[in-house]
């Protein structure tokens, strides 16, 4: 069977459901919202008969594991495990002001391509396999993650956990501009410098100690870290209380991007050793907020082999490609899991009031996605 023209028959009923679902407004915060729109998505996966794990959050929405065991499927290797996420970072109502629509090949709406289109991807890629008769070589686990948008302690713990047991990832986030995947994203932490100084009066600044004056230059320092490809953004900062008043306190919260684990451990390593520049100061650095790189490891350059392969028999060209920000396929990846991602479809606007995806990518990418389920 031509997979691709399978699914161009599909195309009403995908954008259908992807229109309920990006309908049902998602927004990390609200544990309501997130909630019914994850109930919409499973009763369109309930016909299946997968095994549905709800794991409940008191805080964000409950996170699911559904488990697929297609008839006639080999149990000898490990699970693929798919990673989508039904959080998106708009808030209720935003529908009103972006509407779902389509207009020649663009499908535009709120959370429509990041990444919801991904879930529907999932959705209908398990469904051909069902009503199909195809036989997978493994099982196939599906997590959908309530809180990916601004990350989250528990579902990190369980992706890892997942991804330890799993063969490979996959994961339905966006395409790149052009159709590449991505094998490399950056790492991220979040760092919050912290200074004491002495106050002091305005008109005798030498009696005191400038705290606003030592995180400065404790930035400047930061900035200064010869790492290749680190980025540095100083995205908060405060101190001080009066203009007359030489500042006792001051704190920056930083964001740094970087490559790969050898940067992750200078970094930390700097961020312990750090020392104030005036006599009498007091400097700390403590972690707000960490995702890890992804890397192309010698596990995932043969998986993407295996998948470009795959891509070449239908017709299509599949690039490896990188990206700045991170995702749930860097937690699976840092535990050493063969990942790929990027594999939703193409468009633009990612978290901007142009959010869309590309209609025939949408298509295309499900019937890929159908295929590496197959045969990986």
């Amino acid at each position: 069977m031509d997979i691709q023209r399978y699914f161009m028959s599909q195309q009403g009923e995908m954008l259908k459901l992807l229109k309920v679902l990006v309908q049902l407004e998602s927004p990390t915060q609200d544990k309501k919202a997130v909630d019914n729109c994850s109930a919409e998505a499973l009763k369109q996966m309930a016909r299946l008969g997968p095994k549905i794990k709800r794991i409940a959050q008191k805080e964000i929405g409950d996170l699911y594991l559904i488990e697929f065991s297609p008839a006639g499927v080999k149990t000898s290797e490990k699970p693929i495990l798919v990673l989508t996420h039904i959080d998106t970072v708009w808030p209720v109502g935003t529908i009103k002001k972006m509407p779902f629509y389509l207009t020649g090949d663009k499908v535009f709406g709120p959370g429509a391509l990041d990444m919801k289109a991904g879930l529907v991807q999932a959705i209908f890629s398990l469904q051909a396999i069902h009503s199909l008769g195809m036989v997978p070589r493994r099982k196939i686990w599906l997590f959908i993650n309530s809180a990916e948008e601004t990350g989250n302690d528990e579902s990190h713990k369980q992706i890892a956990a997942l991804a330890q047991k799993a063969g490979l990832v996959l994961c339905l986030e966006p395409g790149l501009p052009g159709g590449a995947i991505k094998v490399k994203r950056k790492g991220r932490i979040v760092t919050r410098i912290e200074s004491i100084g002495r106050s002091a009066h305005a008109s005798t600044p030498e009696k005191g100690i400038n705290a606003i004056e030592e995180i400065m230059v404790q930035l400047q320092r930061f900035k200064k870290l010869k790492l290749k490809g680190l980025t540095l953004n100083i995205g908060l900062i405060g101190g001080g209380d009066k203009a007359n008043v030489v500042p006792e306190k001051a704190w920056a919260v930083c964001d740094l991007r970087f490559w790969s684990s050898a940067d992750l451990d200078r970094i930390k390593s700097y961020l312990k050793k750090i020392q104030p520049s005036k006599k009498g100061a007091k400097v700390k650095a403590g972690l707000q907020n960490f995702t890890p790189s992804m890397e192309f490891t010698r596990a995932s350059r043969e998986l993407f082999d295996k998948a470009r392969k795959i891509a070449i028999d239908m017709g299509m060209e599949l690039k490896p490609g990188q990206s700045g920000g991170g995702s749930d396929a860097s937690i699976a990846s840092h535990v050493g899991t063969p990942s790929l991602d990027g594999l939703g479809p193409e468009g633009e606007g990612l978290h901007a009031a142009n959010e869309h995806l590309l209609l025939p990518s949408f298509i295309q990418r499900t019937a890929l996605l159908t295929k590496l389920l197959v045969e990986l």
